[in-house]
């Protein structure tokens, strides 16, 4: 069924003459975000640690909810009778929503992949469900997001060519199936490229789902522990191939020169739980590195996380208190850490935006490597 073009629509604004680089615009019908963009991950309709009014007061703009986890808990005929995922969690901003695909993957010990679809236990309750495709896109639709993707199998890593290979022409198989699924008009719909480390499936996979006319492209199964260097080898060796009107998202990635580095190949769209994991676990990205709020050093430092840093928490509160918090298991703590670094995620990408604009974005790369490593 054709997409309604009012409630969704994707355009470049500004190409970057040294790299893939690309600066977009992306319609909704709840509103617009510019890309590069960072999405929150709010699995359970909640970023963990903020509130949604503290969302906006960062001035994110899109935020992700997961399927599996959500039909679990509370359940998609609650959300629905209660006015959608939107009204549910009283987000009025964008949302996307994965397929469920990748909890498929995490929690392998407890599910059968069949050509169907996949039989799996609740991690809740140890009860039996059966999600396919079509069940995935009916979940997603309910939900009501602005963004859906299709069931795919996340391909893990390690793993040889032909398990890759099987493993890819099953998501394709299912893209198809969810495309044909699919019965919103307000909704976009993803497909999402597999194949593993391995270029020419991942190529194989690319040009099946431009076949099936998905309104935009994401790249799953990477972050599943492979290396670095071979997922941005791939990114390196498709970045010409992504349709230039679609929105391309790389899912589960990742650290600030991650970041930076997708975009320069051509990513428009992110999400990873970095940035609220590590408030969680008291470390902080700043714009000097990385500080561990933990660390005896900040027993008495009176500056705040990052001096040039103007998010609620560097603006009011010093490292001593934060690590007062921290050590003190105060709830607090992750609240205001998780605040400071969703804050730089999200300027971050602002910087990227902005240096794709003036072709300055080898510039803020370079900035990048000088304060992190691999190892943060």
């Amino acid at each position: 069924m054709p997409l309604d073009t009012e409630s969704f629509a994707f355009r470049v604004l500004h190409r970057d003459a040294t790299s893939q680089a690309r600066r977009g615009l992306f319609r909704t019908s709840h509103g617009e975000f510019e890309t590069p963009a960072f999405m929150p991950v709010g699995t359970l309709g909640s970023v963990k640690a903020m509130s949604q009014e503290m969302l906006e007061s960062l001035d994110a703009r899109i935020i992700l909810g997961n399927t599996y986890h959500l039909y679990l808990r509370p359940g998609i005929e609650a959300v629905s009778r209660l006015g959608g995922l939107h009204r549910f969690i009283s987000w009025e901003r964008p949302i996307l929503t994965d397929s469920g695909g990748f909890q498929v993957f995490s929690l392998r010990g407890l599910n059968r992949i069949t050509e169907e679809g996949v039989e799996f236990r609740s991690h809740l309750d140890g009860s039996r469900h059966f999600l396919t495709p079509e069940i995935s896109m009916a979940v997603q639709e309910a939900l009501g997001s602005d963004i859906a993707m299709a069931f795919d199998d996340c391909t893990p890593y390690p793993v040889t060519e032909s398990e890759a290979r099987r493993s890819m022409l099953r998501s394709m198989r299912w893209a198809e199936r969810s495309r044909v699924a699919f019965r919103s008009t307000r909704q976009a719909l993803f497909g999402i490229v597999q194949g593993s480390v391995y270029p020419a499936l991942r190529r194989e996979s690319l040009d099946r789902l431009q076949e099936l006319d998905f309104d935009g492209i994401a790249l799953g199964g990477f972050s599943v522990g492979e290396p670095k260097p071979l997922m941005f080898e791939v990114l390196e060796r498709l970045a010409s191939d992504f349709p230039a009107d679609r929105p391309r998202y790389l899912m589960g990635v990742g650290t600030p020169l991650d970041l930076v580095e997708s975009v320069r190949l051509g990513m428009d769209l992110f999400d990873c739980v970095l940035p609220t994991r590590n408030a969680r676990n008291g470390q902080l990205f700043t714009s000097r590195g990385i500080v561990r709020i933990k660390n005896a050093r900040y027993r008495e430092d009176a500056d705040p996380p990052d001096p040039d840093c103007s998010c609620p928490t560097c603006a009011r509160y010093s490292k001593a208190y934060l690590r007062h918090l921290f050590v003190s298991r105060e709830i607090l703590a992750a609240i205001l850490n998780t605040c400071h670094n969703l804050h730089f995620f999200l300027r971050l990408m602002e910087r990227a935006r902005d240096s794709i604009e003036t072709g300055d974005l080898v510039n803020l790369q370079r900035d990048l490597m000088r304060r992190f490593s691999d190892k943060d």
